[in-house]
């Protein structure tokens, strides 16, 4: 509690947690300045919550889970009820037709779903369907085919061959290429399997229960071809940086 009290008088700030009768859904730590009064707090709540500050009620507890104060008056200070850092701010809607009750603000299936049949959709001029027809229509080679999907980058992969020494893009990581092909589980198109010389990458040549090349732990990558280049990138003397 000490550590607590330290914090908020040294930042002038107290982090509470926001829960709300309403909306069991609703969570959110909030920042607040201890010489905020309690209208302001609600007035910053409304904004969170929709619950409006002339029907909301505020409770306090304590990290324990213990209620410590409920904050009645609106002209006192937040301070005054010593709230610390991790403490829980319950707010309570009391208005019955308040828009968070009934739970339709959480649940969509409370929610009245607009339809239309496929006979008025498909009279409609201003439909994404229409869209792609006259898409289509003006430019018939837009759709992109299944094969080129599949031959996605091929042509970047014609250099590429495993044992290449090459650098991969972000961070000028350099390693050797140990893979070079389609990979159905990642994506449509050819990617470059990588063995990077440093502990940079994600697995060991196995991603998502497919073996694609084998390699020391986090040392495996799988990247597009565009992001790699081959040539001479020899291996960096870890002590480089360090001579003088």
């Amino acid at each position: 509690m000490a550590a607590s009290r330290l914090q908020m008088e040294g930042d002038d700030s107290v982090l509470l947690h926001v829960t709300h009768s309403n909306l069991k859904s609703f969570a959110a730590d909030v920042r607040f300045s201890p010489q905020m009064n309690v209208e302001a707090v609600k007035e910053k709540l409304w904004k969170k919550c929709g619950t409006s500050v002339t029907a909301m009620a505020l409770e306090l507890y304590d990290d324990c889970g213990s209620k410590v104060a409920v904050l009645s008056d609106d002209t006192r200070p937040l301070g005054f009820f010593s709230p610390f850092d991790g403490f829980r701010l319950h707010i309570i809607d009391l208005d019955p037709s308040s828009v968070t009750t009934g739970g339709w603000l959480e649940d969509t299936s409370l929610v009245e779903k607009y339809t239309i049949s496929e006979e008025d959709y498909a009279k409609r001029t201003d439909s994404f369907r229409k869209f792609k027809e006259k898409r289509v229509s003006q430019n018939p080679a837009a759709p992109e085919s299944k094969q080129t999907k599949e031959n996605f980058m091929e042509d970047l992969c014609a250099n590429f061959k495993v044992g290449d020494r090459c650098q991969v893009e972000p961070g000028e990581k350099r390693g050797m290429v140990k893979y070079v092909g389609q990979a159905e589980s990642l994506g449509p198109g050819y990617w470059v399997g990588i063995q990077y010389d440093e502990p940079l990458g994600k697995h060991d040549g196995m991603v998502k229960g497919t073996r694609f090349f084998e390699c020391p732990l986090l040392h495996g990558g799988m990247v597009r071809p565009d992001k790699v280049k081959v040539g001479d990138y020899p291996e960096r003397d870890p002590f480089e940086e360090d001579e003088i």
